[in-house]
């Protein structure tokens, strides 16, 4: 028996609309059914509005629209994964992000987790809210920038208040 400790963690893998997101487990605090959120005026394709869960008001994003990967989303057999703020702004402690279908837990292995060469499906995806590239058992998948959407969140919450 190898006395090294396992270096797996538990992800998630998040399908959106033509692509896949992989975050760690910890980072998702409750998965839900989508229902229309309140639309907020002057804001960008990717920001869809606000819903109530648990008391807060949470901004939910359309992160397939944020880095491109499609600019419609559906809405049938949609769910809304309420994800962490990592950002420690108190105001802003969750945010949404716009799912099709439950996501899948699985284990990220240093082993398993590959960077694949650029192809044009993943070189159409262009956005500072992508932080990499990544394979997991074969399919491709991008982590996210948490802070990099947090903030833009907060700016879009800003003008809000203004």
């Amino acid at each position: 028996m190898s006395s090294q400790p396992s270096r797996d963690i538990r992800g998630v893998m998040i399908s959106v609309t033509g692509a896949r997101v992989l975050l760690p487990n910890a980072t998702v605090a409750e998965v839900i059914t989508y229902s229309p959120p309140e639309p907020m005026d002057a804001a960008p394709n990717w920001m869809l509005g606000h819903i109530r869960w648990r008391g807060w008001s949470l901004p939910v994003i359309s992160y397939a629209r944020m880095i491109g990967s499609a600019q419609d989303e559906g809405e049938f057999g949609a769910k809304v994964v309420v994800l962490k703020a990592l950002g420690g702004n108190p105001r802003h402690s969750y945010f949404a992000l716009l799912a099709q279908g439950f996501p899948r837990l699985v284990t990220v292995s240093r082993d398993a987790l590959e960077q694949p060469e650029v192809d044009e499906g993943i070189t159409a995806m262009q956005d500072d809210s992508v932080m990499m590239r990544v394979r997991l058992h074969d399919e491709d998948a991008v982590i996210p920038d948490l802070a990099t959407i947090e903030d833009r969140i907060t700016a879009l919450d800003a003008l809000r208040a203004a």
